[in-house]
């Protein structure tokens, strides 16, 4: 999350300025790690937004620390869940 402050806070507009200018492309097929820990707060529409551009590229998404990561997106589940009939 650090990469998307702007003078050591996260502003808004800039961010989206940031999160729109990622090539979301190149983490397709991975497994992405978003890091819970930043030394300002971050609110959490932050890391909704991130997450649902990684979405629609990784296989896998986890949030917190390499040592405790939370699985919070699985491109597998996710198709499970579309494929399945109604």
């Amino acid at each position: 999350m650090d990469d998307f402050l702007d003078g050591g806070i996260l502003r808004e507009a800039v961010f989206r300025e940031k999160v729109a200018a990622v090539d979301w492309a190149g983490y397709g097929g991975k497994r992405v790690l978003i890091k819970g820990c930043s030394d300002v707060p971050i609110p959490t529409w932050a890391y909704l937004m991130i997450t649902a551009h990684l979405t629609l590229y990784a296989d896998h998404i986890l949030y917190g620390e390499s040592c405790a990561a939370v699985k919070i997106f699985s491109k597998e589940n996710h198709r499970a869940l579309v494929d399945e009939p109604s």
